[in-house]
């Protein structure tokens, strides 16, 4: 059996706060979950545990996540002087909009494909860190992971996932994971 490790990780500042979207390394995680199909569990790692979770991303047969490319990674790279882009990835986002031309949410795919959302939003884990509400943010990312892993293996069952376009259609786009 392979061992995919689904991630997530929520920051402790937004771009606004670090000097924009090109300074993502500089954000600093707040807190990172993943969840390991070897192992069949979740871990949940807090800043000072961050390079136990480079470890564990760098023992992945696949990382899966949802913008973990563009975004996760490079927070991960203020960390590490390793590039975790040379890790075998699978970003859904990417994924997806190479087929459509255009972004999707992570909560719209879940939302259209397996009928749950999102319990809340990246700025809201900012505010809970500054609140050190650590806690409520791990639950969160948690939930996240479970999002990015059961659209994950719906779409590697049924080849497709499902989104609502502008217009409140439900359209199907092909997957090959």
């Amino acid at each position: 059996m392979k061992n995919f490790v689904y991630f997530d990780l929520e920051t402790q500042q937004s771009a606004d706060e670090v000097g924009g979207w090109d300074q993502i390394s500089r954000m600093r995680m707040s807190v990172g979950v993943t969840y390991n199909t070897a192992r069949g569990d979740y871990r949940i790692y807090g800043e000072e545990q961050v390079h136990d979770l480079v470890t564990e991303l760098q023992r992945a047969d696949l990382v899966v996540g949802f913008n973990n490319l563009r975004f996760d990674y490079e927070v991960l790279h203020g960390y590490t002087t390793l590039d975790l882009r040379q890790i075998p990835t699978l970003d859904m986002l990417v994924e997806l909009q190479k087929t459509l031309q255009h972004r999707l949410s992570l909560d719209a795919i879940a939302a259209a494909t397996l009928g749950v959302e999102k319990t809340s939003e990246g700025t809201q884990a900012i505010r809970w860190f500054k609140e050190g509400r650590l806690l409520e943010i791990a639950e969160y990312c948690c939930y996240d992971v479970k999002i990015t892993r059961l659209v994950h293996e719906y779409g590697a069952a049924h080849k497709q996932l499902l989104y609502e376009n502008r217009f409140g259609n439900k359209l199907s786009v092909p997957v090959s994971w």
